[in-house]
């Protein structure tokens, strides 16, 4: 011990004497970006104690600072760390855990791959999602019929790539109670010739999935951690998690009270009573890992399954609107239930219908310029009447990029060309506070940030289509697609003062990239490796 201690008293002086102040960790040779105010770069940060210490040129640093440990970037591209401000990190967590039928091309191909996971699996529930019958070459709904022949006996639920869509075997129908002629708000039970196709929409969904046994504590933590490796190898530090159960909350938690889990989360409590009367007497949770201030609210489904509520009908569908999943007077009384508190409203509201309904009544509540930050998830189509009330009311739009990319092939069909012009209108968005929050809305549509910085700049999908771009007039500059991603996506969590930039103070959350995403060739973009991904000045992933 005693030997311990000269040599720490060694060290002081030594440090001392060199002048120089000591620090965890120094990072140099690098191109920071710094996202500041005036977005400037650096070459060189310190860190101690998960707070950068100072940025700025190798030599301001070196001479500066002693690292305990240093890094030589080698040049490469340093970025905060990435912020996906909408995602359902615990939900694609546990979905690593079941059929993965993202890019299945036909009815036939799910039907391959869930009997070879039957296999593997031979008990309890089958569960899969990913599955768009838009990317078939038939690109009807399926019906269940197969499903019932293969598996007379297990109860099946695959769900719609946006999770606002399934498709359900007699089984686990019989199980759920639902059955044809069912009548539900906000849901519907697709009937063909008096009998249930397995086709069920939105809150449907809801009544089959909550008769699905809960996975295990120790099921839990592994699709947490899985989820978590795979966020730290594209860059990602923060996750927005749109709508948990308190328990779910309280585990995450624990998790990384035990540091087990590093992830720092934004937690958004699910719309129901129980949440509320679990932390409106309490206020918001804020540790340095997990935030809860937030209540995701669903106005209405998706446009993919035709359950966005419309103003006009459907292009495609004549007669039909969609629907909101609750009726109005319900959002108008979480609006004032929320209005006197800390908590935010995070709505989901796709269709120009829903838009307009969540907008009113955000508008009725925040009463002209606030900071509340409430904020509408998607905002994908805005009546052009509709956009002022962003800005009138401070209202904050949370956007995910690639929706615009994956939706394009089909939503004019649903929407038609006049009300297409409105749909993902990223720009038009942007400037009604000079702000926007971006994210993937993972695992819904791919979890890499790349594809957001590419379909929010590029307009393209990651097979390059189309050549000119989808709607370009709405794309956003790389700059503020950075910013989307990194300080307004904190800003839109009430975490600007904490984490978004490179700044003295803030948390060390940064990511070392390969390429410079300011100036690489748009055709490049996709290409890019996250390096190194630094959480509160750890390491936390390595390639």
């Amino acid at each position: 011990m005693r030997i311990s201690f000269l040599m720490l008293a060694m060290s002081a002086i030594l440090l001392s004497c060199s002048g120089k102040k000591p620090a965890d960790l120094v990072v140099h040779n690098a191109h920071i970006y710094t996202v500041d105010e005036n977005f400037s770069t650096a070459e060189a940060l310190a860190v101690k104690d998960g707070r950068i210490l100072a940025s700025g040129t190798n030599k301001e640093i070196l001479d500066g600072y002693e690292g305990a440990e240093v890094i030589d970037a080698g040049g490469k591209f340093l970025y905060p760390g990435f912020i996906d401000a909408h995602c359902h990190f615990y939900a694609y967590g546990l979905g690593l855990q079941t059929v993965n039928l993202v890019g299945t091309d036909s009815w036939s191909a799910i039907l391959d791959s869930l009997k070879s996971f039957a296999v593997r699996y031979p008990e309890g529930w089958l569960v899969g999602r990913g599955w768009d019958q838009n990317d078939w070459q038939a690109k009807e709904f399926p019906t269940n019929d197969e499903l019932n022949k293969l598996f007379p006996d297990r109860p099946v639920i695959l769900s719609r790539i946006d999770g606002h869509a399934a498709i359900a075997n007699n089984k686990a129908l019989a199980l759920a109670g639902v059955k044809a002629g069912d009548k539900m708000t906000g849901g519907e039970v697709e009937v063909k010739n008096g009998v249930a196709t397995g086709l069920l929409i939105d809150n449907a969904v809801d009544r089959v999935a909550a008769v699905i046994p809960a996975p295990g504590a120790d099921q839990v933590r592994s699709a947490l951690l899985s989820a978590e490796a795979n966020c730290f190898a594209v860059g990602l530090t923060t996750v927005d998690d749109c709508g948990l159960d308190y328990t779910n909350v309280e585990f995450i938690d624990s998790l990384q009270k035990k540091g087990d889990l590093q992830m720092r989360v934004y937690a958004m409590l699910s719309d129901a009573k129980r949440n509320y009367d679990y932390i409106l007497p309490k206020g918001p949770i804020k540790t340095e890992r997990l935030t809860v201030r937030g209540f995701k609210v669903y106005a209405d489904g998706a446009l993919g399954s035709r359950g966005a509520c419309l103003l006009k009908p459907y292009s495609d569908k004549p007669g039909h609107y969609g629907f909101l999943l609750s009726d109005r007077e319900h959002f108008d009384s979480v609006a004032a239930l929320l209005a006197p508190t800390d908590f935010q409203m995070c709505t989901h509201a796709i269709g120009d219908s829903g838009n307009r309904t969540v907008l009113n009544i955000y508008a009725k509540y925040l009463k002209g310029k606030n900071d509340k930050r409430w904020r509408i998830e998607h905002a994908q189509v805005v009546d052009p009447a509709d956009f002022s009330l962003f800005g009138n009311f401070n209202i904050v739009p949370s956007v995910q990029p690639t929706h615009a990319t994956s939706d394009m092939y089909w939503a004019g069909e649903r929407l038609g060309k006049e009300r297409e012009k409105t749909a993902y209108a990223y720009n038009d968005l942007l400037k009604q506070n000079n702000w926007i929050a971006l994210g993937t809305d993972f695992p819904v549509e791919d979890i890499s940030p790349f594809k957001t910085f590419y379909a929010a700049v590029v307009r393209k999908d990651s097979k390059g289509y189309p050549a000119e771009g989808y709607q370009v007039e709405n794309s956003l500059s790389r700059e503020n697609t950075l910013k989307g991603m990194t300080i307004w996506a904190a800003q839109s969590n009430f975490e600007e003062k904490e984490k978004g930039s490179i700044e003295k103070g803030k948390l060390a959350d940064f990511i070392l990239l390969d390429q410079d995403l300011m100036k690489v060739a748009p055709d490049s973009i996709l290409s890019t490796r996250v390096l190194r991904t630094v959480l509160g000045g750890k390491s936390v992933f390595v390639r």
